[in-house]
């Protein structure tokens, strides 16, 4: 299988030079802001309609074992840019962080080749980058966000993405160009009813509700909601692609069109479960073949390396560090007849997203996915993984569906919604993925599974000592000693406790239950908002 991996690369890089001496293919990378595996009409999903990406994935390449690293927005984005996964990136391991000014993104090593360059919405981001004089550090180029609309309900940005996207092409002249298409949808907060009103959707029309949710009116409504802002980032998407065609590119344009992690709802975004870090991803090339599927293991690594192939800039002399990530030009180019470079498997993991705890503390998980079985380990399960309960649980965006699981909280039954989506966690998790894509059956404590978590376990520790993981080296502190970016946000907890509850527009007034914790003791000066 190396040899096959290696002479794969080897003749992948011929083709990409070859290719991109006769004409450096334009790269177009569309992202969503929180959009989940599944949720597409290529995928069988009949509640979303995305035509755009369906015509990418039928005239392309349609991924099916995608995943990022890291589900959250910051370090996911980190992840995409670099080729590196997150536990490689110091600072950018975590969520509002400081980019660290050695790691190189391959947009810069584009515009350093002579790529025009540019973003549009929702770059890297939050967390601030800069250069080591202090200047402003461009990581997805410069932004393009002259042009605004009229959004169709409340919340959804005004940003003008295709209009703002021809903006850049008009500048582009004759030089070959990468774009990123960063929408802000479908991010929280969406306008309740939405989906209905506006979508013209019915709550009928759910194929399923996870079994973490309750199945009632208000989680089908909000997934509603989720799904017409989904629609609202394709519709842009299709109007690029159709000024692309006018312009006579989109056969010279690499298109990448992919999630930074999953939906924005509890037990999905922001933690490590199936529905977290399983995401969407279509890619159409010049040249290719289209109706071509894939169910090997891809990472969000993978992109970088990618890119940089198809457009003839060599890795190692591009002046970006390493990358973890395997380059897709073999199984785009080559068809996939001759090398397979796909994995069986992927590593997974987290640090400190946001806010809400003791001492800026993070919740450190690493884990292992492959197509049975997902495995994930918490290094610190005596903390809270969502943030603590007085805190508003600021790990999970205030919503509707967030609501009804926290008052579920004692009641009966429901009870276990509670447990499952913000309850505390056992050291070690195992699902099969087959039975259980939910991941609602902790076979952890099982004997019949006892081997393949040992097994897994091993695993993925002996990959991550390989990677350079400072957690797995037993060093893992020194992610939550990084500070964050955004000085409001550092010390919440402790500004909270006393009495200086900080701005946090994420979290609703009622997502704050202090009496979810049984070992909290309101100091005098604390108070709930």
């Amino acid at each position: 299988m190396t040899r096959l991996l290696t002479v794969g690369r080897a003749l992948a890089l011929v083709l990409a030079a070859v290719f991109a001496a006769a004409e450096r293919p334009n790269v177009l990378l569309a992202i969503a802001d929180d959009w989940s595996y599944g949720h597409a009409g290529v995928y069988g999903c009949d509640w979303v309609a995305t035509p755009a990406f369906d015509r990418v994935a039928r005239e392309g390449m349609l991924f099916h074992h995608a995943y990022t690293p890291n589900a959250k927005c910051a370090p996911s984005r980190a992840i995409l840019l670099t080729g590196r996964n997150s536990w490689q990136l110091e600072e950018a391991a975590n969520h509002v962080p400081n980019f660290p000014v050695k790691f190189k993104t391959y947009v810069e090593a584009l515009g350093d080749a002579g790529y025009h360059v540019g973003y549009t919405g929702k770059g890297w981001s939050p967390g601030k980058a800069a250069h080591a004089d202090g200047s402003p550090r461009r990581l997805a180029g410069p932004h393009y966000g002259r042009r605004k609309l009229d959004p169709p309900a409340e919340h959804i940005s005004d940003n003008d993405y295709a209009a703002n996207f021809k903006d850049f092409l008009d500048e582009a002249a004759d030089a070959p160009w990468c774009f990123w298409y960063g929408a802000l949808e479908p991010h929280r907060a969406y306008e309740q009813g939405s989906g209905e009103r506006q979508g013209g959707k019915s709550l009928d029309q759910v194929d399923r509700v996870p079994a973490y949710w309750p199945d009632n009116a208000t989680v089908r409504g909000d997934m509603l909601d989720y799904a017409f802002e989904v629609e609202h980032f394709d519709r842009h998407l299709g109007k690029i692609l159709a000024e692309l065609e006018e312009r006579g590119e989109i056969d010279n344009t690499l298109v990448i069109v992919t999630s930074d992690h999953g939906m924005p709802f509890p037990r999905c975004k922001g933690q490590a479960y199936e529905h977290s870090n399983h995401i969407p991803l279509a890619i159409r090339w010049p040249g290719g073949v289209g109706r071509q599927k894939t169910r090997g293991f891809v990472s969000l690594t993978d992109l970088a390396p990618t890119i940089l192939d198809l457009a003839g800039v060599v890795p190692t002399k591009s002046g970006m560090a390493p990358m973890e990530g395997r380059s897709l030009a073999p199984q785009l180019l080559l068809k996939s007849l001759l090398v397979n470079t796909s994995r069986s498997h992927l590593l997974i993991g987290k640090e400190r997203h946001d806010i809400g705890r003791p001492n800026d503390a993070g919740y450190p998980i690493r884990g292992l996915v492959n197509e049975r079985y997902l495995y994930l380990r918490n290094d610190e399960n005596d903390r809270w993984p969502i943030g603590n309960p007085e805190t508003g649980y600021p790990n999970c965006d205030g919503s509707p569906t967030k609501t009804a699981v926290l008052d579920a909280f004692g009641q009966g039954d429901a009870d276990r919604y509670w447990r499952l989506n913000f309850g505390k966690r056992p050291d070690d998790e195992l699902y099969d993925l087959q039975k259980d894509a939910d991941c609602v059956n902790n076979l952890a404590d099982d004997p019949d599974y006892a081997e393949k978590l040992a097994a897994m376990r091993r695993q993925m520790e002996a990959e991550l000592l390989a990677q350079g993981d400072p957690r797995q080296r037993g060093e893992g502190a020194v992610f939550d000693a990084y500070p964050y970016a955004e000085p409001s946000r550092r010390g919440f907890y402790e500004k909270a406790m006393a009495g200086r509850m900080p701005p946090a527009g994420w979290i609703n007034v009622s997502d704050f239950r202090p009496e979810q914790n049984e070992a909290f003791t309101a100091p005098e000066s604390y108070t709930k908002p």
